[in-house]
């Protein structure tokens, strides 16, 4: 009443009261002044990243990337630079002796592999003129190889550079200890292995389709010749060559008053022998030295057969010999200018009286026989497995048509003949 009488007479007056609005809460925030940005000042001799250091705040090697970092700070990262380096030099500098390497054996030995065949290489055709390095591809940064065809009694020749890995001094080192300790691995060494295919009377089956193939056909009788296995070889790889190689394993070893000490021959005839070890063949042999390992006419396989197609006389001539570290090939190529002839020596000489053949067939004839043996014990070994297997399916079929207590009778009855059989075997022991 007392309000209300204080309004009348001149008091405050009700419509000028306040309002609470709906956002009293934020009456606190509502004059307060707009944000501005503080000042910023540089400071005397400091760099900035992005803009002016402000006013009081303390100097920091951040902003410096050359003061937060040392050369110290990189030891790990220098020496993996470093080790890098190292490797991907060595690795150009080993695939760059490796090439030359190659590249000087088929310099030396283009003009005899030109002048003996028609192509040389695997392009196809060959030229006087081609540039040596073109006749060979490499096969991997330590194989080398080329090709050769188009002679006569020569169906066709294999070569294969085998180098030292020099792009990995590592693995060539750790290859060459193992070579050192252990017998059955081998010394790296660079040496090349040729192996010529002849035709050996069979012109007209291999190249049907070449020109003159009818005159090849009458001729087939003069590049054929008699089957036999004969060497000669290094006394340092004899004993290897032995174990690893079914052929020579069967030959016999007699020195010869025509080649050096360090050489011998292995043969399975004293006849062959004679015929074979020309004046010639000696003195490129003498040659060449002891990077000669050997030279091989065969007609057996390199491991022993096991089977009956195995068997099957298959003629190549092998010459396998180190390279010299002088990249100097002047006594080698003698070596294989008599090799790649030796096909028409064989064409012309290597036909035997029969007593020399059947003497040589002698050994072939007893391992077929043991072939034979062993394929038929296997056969009867396979026949009897079937038996077995048939009978015992007869068994079960039968067990199976039967009750449970005749199923038990059946049993029984098995038990007591095993017992039986067991008893009679330990009575026949005694």
């Amino acid at each position: 009443m007392a309000d209300f009488l204080k309004n009348i007479v001149g008091g405050t007056k009700a419509a000028d009261t306040p309002v609470p609005s709906s956002d009293s809460d934020f009456a606190d925030f509502a004059d307060a002044p707009a944000p501005a940005p503080a000042a910023f000042e540089s400071t005397a001799g400091g760099a900035t990243l992005g803009g002016p250091v402000p006013t009081g705040v303390p100097y920091t090697k951040w902003y410096n990337i050359h003061e937060r970092y040392g050369l110290s700070d990189f030891k790990a990262e220098g020496v993996i630079l470093a080790v890098i380096a190292v490797v991907f030099t060595l690795h150009f500098i080993g695939t760059k002796l490796n090439r030359a390497k190659a590249r000087a054996w088929i310099k030396a030995h283009a003009p005899v592999l030109t002048s003996e065949f028609a192509v040389v290489g695997f392009g196809g055709t060959s030229k006087p003129d081609q540039d040596p390095e073109k006749l060979m591809k490499a096969k991997s940064l330590f194989e080398y190889a080329t090709y050769a065809t188009g002679r006569q009694n020569v169906a066709f020749l294999d070569a294969k550079i085998s180098l030292k890995k020099r792009f990995n001094p590592i693995m060539t080192f750790i290859e060459t200890a193992m070579g050192f300790f252990f017998d059955s691995f081998g010394t790296p060494e660079d040496s090349i292995e040729v192996i010529i295919y002849p035709f050996d009377g069979k012109e007209a089956q291999i190249v049907p389709a070449m020109p003159g193939a009818a005159e090849l056909r009458a001729k087939d009788s003069k590049s054929s010749f008699d089957g036999f296995v004969w060497a000669i070889v290094n006394k340092d790889r004899m004993k290897q060559l032995r174990e690893e190689r079914y052929d020579l394993s069967i030959t016999f070893t007699k020195d010869h008053a025509k080649l050096p000490l360090w050489a011998t021959v292995m043969s399975e005839s004293a006849e062959v022998t004679e015929t074979l070890l020309t004046n010639e063949l000696a003195a490129a042999i003498k040659q060449a030295g002891e990077l000669f390992d050997y030279i091989i006419v065969t007609d057996q396989p390199v491991i022993k057969p096991t089977t009956m197609d195995e068997t099957i006389p298959r003629k190549r001539l092998c010459l396998r010999y180190r390279l010299p570290s002088s990249n100097s090939y002047d006594d080698l190529v003698p070596l294989l200018s008599y090799f790649v002839r030796i096909p028409d020596h064989l064409a012309s000489s290597a036909h035997f009286r029969p007593e020399v053949l059947r003497k040589i067939r002698t050994v072939r004839d007893e391992n077929v026989k043991h072939i034979q043996k062993a394929a038929e014990e296997e056969k009867a070994e396979e026949r009897q497995a079937e038996r077995d297997r048939a009978k015992k399916a007869k068994r079960d079929a039968e067990l199976n048509a039967l009750d449970a207590k005749a199923q038990k009778k059946f049993l029984e009855r098995e038990r007591e003949k095993e017992l039986r059989k067991s008893a009679k075997k330990q009575t026949v022991r005694a």
